[in-house]
């Protein structure tokens, strides 16, 4: 069965290391190198990944396109729990993050890569990548401080986490969106050991226990405790206290409520760098905000209070708000908006363009 494969999206960009030093993680970065990794061979990323990786270890079910993944009739669903019960209700195209893990595979064709990154970039004799390449990325280059879970020492590399523990060093990576799907890589080199789990389901901290599990099997013979309550409270931890504080802080318009201006003050194109064009305009007498390049995701937008607005853009927390805040000149126009859903890092804010 193929299984969306992916590296962390919306899980939060930033991840504290001794206190005061930042990593970003960007999946969009990953993209653009390996774009211009493939420019010289004049064929786009997925035709080089086929060729290079996927073809020559028989990852036949394995694709860096959408479409390949839609088209197999033996798929997994992406699952989401909204009130309590799973359902199969959302799709994610990742072409767009394609190099950094947009991937649809299977269990028999990852372990495929498992065997290719166990033999230092070998597979069936053949040298694919060269070692010292390979080995290049499982160097501890970050200190992250202490797993909060595990305790484990750890780092990060050229893309995979590296830890010491107590079964030695491990190479791995979780990824996850928030539509509704969980994967995670754990391989201990030392011992020839790795394993991949696939999830199709809204992030939670199951396959890190499960891995933390199986491995304490394999090296001491037994499961000594629960280990997947503890992971899933990390995984909690994650959405659960900036939930709280978005739902908290529209939960009730304020007393002395301002009314907005007219819809016309608002409605235009607004654009950055960072987050490109967002079309503000008017329906049936009601603001919709649409995102993306071709204006593809549209969201209504409720008035709060003056000239802040509300919509939802997370289908998966479908009750969480996000703001919209405009700044009005003196002619009483907007000039701009920021859009709390884009402004992670400081980059929400768009200027209207031609009002």
């Amino acid at each position: 069965m193929a299984h969306h494969v992916h590296r962390p999206q919306g899980l939060g960009s930033r991840v504290l290391i001794n206190a005061d030093w930042y990593y970003s993680y960007s999946n969009m970065g990953i993209t653009a190198g390996a774009v211009a990794a493939a420019a010289p061979t004049g064929k786009p990323w997925e035709e080089v990944a086929q060729e290079k990786l996927y073809g020559p270890i028989g990852m036949a079910s394995t694709s860096s396109r959408h479409a390949d993944f839609v088209g197999r009739s033996n798929r997994a669903a992406l699952h989401i729990r909204p009130a309590g019960k799973w359902e199969a209700k959302l799709t994610r195209n990742a072409d767009v993050q394609a190099p950094a893990g947009g991937v649809s595979s299977s269990a028999r064709d990852l372990a495929q890569w498992l065997r290719l990154e166990l033999a230092r970039g070998k597979y069936n004799g053949r040298q694919l990548i060269s070692e010292d390449a390979i080995s290049q990325t499982h160097e501890p280059l970050m200190n992250r401080g202490r797993n909060p879970v595990t305790g484990n020492a750890a780092f990060y590399g050229l893309g995979w986490n590296v830890e010491f523990g107590r079964h030695g060093v491990a190479w791995g990576h979780a990824g996850a969106f928030s539509v509704g799907a969980r994967t995670l890589v754990s391989i201990h080199p030392d011992s020839g050991f790795g394993l991949v789990i696939l999830s199709n389901a809204f992030p939670t901290g199951v396959p890190e226990g499960i891995a933390d599990s199986f491995a304490e099997l394999v090296f001491t013979g037994t499961i000594s405790k629960d280990r997947i309550t503890p992971w899933n409270a990390a995984y909690d931890g994650l959405f659960g206290p900036a939930i709280a504080a978005a739902k908290k802080l529209y939960a009730a318009a304020p007393a002395n409520k301002s009314p907005a201006l007219p819809n016309a003050a608002y409605a235009g194109t607004y654009e950055n760098d960072y987050a490109g064009s967002a079309e503000i305009a008017e329906t049936g007498g009601k603001l919709t905000l649409k995102l993306g390049p071709k204006g593809e995701h549209e969201f209504a937008l409720t008035h709060f209070d003056r000239n802040l607005f509300l919509y939802y853009p997370d289908p998966e927390m479908a009750d969480v708000p996000s703001a919209a805040q405009f700044v009005i000149a003196l002619d009483g126009l907007a000039t701009a908006v920021t859009l709390d859903s884009l402004n992670g890092s400081g980059m929400g804010t768009l200027t209207r363009q031609n009002p």
